[in-house]
């Protein structure tokens, strides 16, 4: 072994045996000696902390076994190998020290050989079992860091498509942004909803706000002097219209199909886009649903959708106040959105306010 010597502690209440020990075990070793349990502890959890314990087990007041059970409830102390030294001989006490989570046990009158040999063995498999820890960490630490990196990436992978679409419609600014606020908002106010909390968790939730942005996607697909018109679309230019719900759903579908497993939020985006103009009472497009046959992604991103362009200026149309907006959403309870969501968003006005005013245009 290279490097610092490694830390021995020897406890023993007999100070003769402290001292055999210490004689034996100084010329290759850092030694620490501690005449009781209490003592023991306190050296165990200081710095440096011990690299392995020869422990005793018969000291008064606390035996060597009280001392190890201390060691392995404590986090500073739990993984420091302890061999028991003691001159009880018996097979059965034997297994119960190594019950206790002893590493080994050696009996006494101690044999120099044996005792260094043991030492040396234990004290190697502790540095294997330290560098494999450590290596663990910082596996981990990189999985974690390409995981968080791999994430950004999506996420802005995602926001990067979604705004190709807004391209295509100078005017919608922020729109991403309050939207997935806005559903984000909604969610979390629903997710301990009776109706909605078999669907509403942490995992849903984050991808529900991760795929909002692609709702209107299929936009990319509509001509411009339909999207761009300054003014109400004629009945035959709101059939093309209608078409981005559900060229947004197949075009994320296919990105499902190429996709070598299953990505959860692309499901969810997928509803979003084909669903999200369907209205509570059946009136809604592109099929028609109604009630609970829409899913509930959807519904979500309906009011928020709906939110957002009441209260932002477009060329045909000038902005309303929050208030107004309001009205209409509450209005509209029952007909266009489904009446539990209305209800989160009346108990979350104040929020969508500070959302709109924090991704104002």
């Amino acid at each position: 072994m290279t490097g610092s010597p490694s830390t021995i502690l020897i406890v023993d209440d007999t100070p003769e045996n402290l001292s055999v020990l210490g004689e034996l075990l100084q010329p290759s070793y850092r030694v620490r000696a501690a005449n009781s349990g209490r003592r023991a502890l306190q050296i165990a959890n200081g710095k440096p902390a011990p690299d392995l314990i020869l422990l005793d087990v018969m000291m008064p007041e606390m035996d060597g076994f009280d001392v190890l059970a201390e060691l392995r409830r404590t986090p500073a102390t739990q993984n420091i190998p302890v061999i028991f030294v003691t001159a009880m001989d018996g097979t059965d006490d034997e297994e119960h020290g190594l019950d206790c989570g002893a590493v080994d046990y050696i009996t006494k009158p101690i044999r120099p050989a044996i005792v260094l040999a043991r030492v040396r063995s234990q004290l190697e498999l502790k540095l294997a079992r330290d560098i494999l820890r450590d290596q663990n960490a910082y596996l981990e630490s990189e999985v974690a860091k390409r995981m968080t990196e791999n994430q950004l990436i999506q996420d802005i992978s995602i926001l990067a498509l979604a705004r190709l679409a807004e391209t295509r419609d100078p005017e919608t600014g922020n729109h991403l942004r309050r939207t997935q606020e806005y559903v984000r908002t909604l969610a979390q106010s629903l997710r301990q909803h009776p109706r909605f909390a078999h669907f509403l968790d942490d995992k849903t939730i984050a991808s529900l706000a991760k795929s909002a942005p692609l709702h209107d996607i299929g936009k990319v697909g509509i001509p411009d002097h339909i999207l761009l018109k300054p003014g109400p679309l004629t009945p035959e230019e709101w059939v093309i219209m209608r078409t981005h719900a559900k060229l947004g759903s197949d075009a994320i579908a296919q990105a499902e199909a190429d996709a070598s497993e299953q990505v959860e939020f692309l499901a969810l985006a997928k509803e979003i886009a084909h669903y999200h103009h369907e209205k509570w009472n059946g009136s809604g497009y592109p099929d028609g649903l109604a009630g609970d046959a829409i899913p509930i992604a959807a519904r979500l991103m309906a009011l928020a959708d709906v939110f957002d362009a009441l209260i932002c200026k477009r060329v045909y149309k000038s902005a309303m106040s929050f208030e107004q907006a309001q009205t209409i959403i509450t209005g509209d309870s029952g007909t266009h959105f489904d009446p539990d969501i209305v209800q989160a968003f009346t108990d979350n006005f104040e929020r969508f306010k500070a959302i709109a005013d924090a991704y104002a245009e």
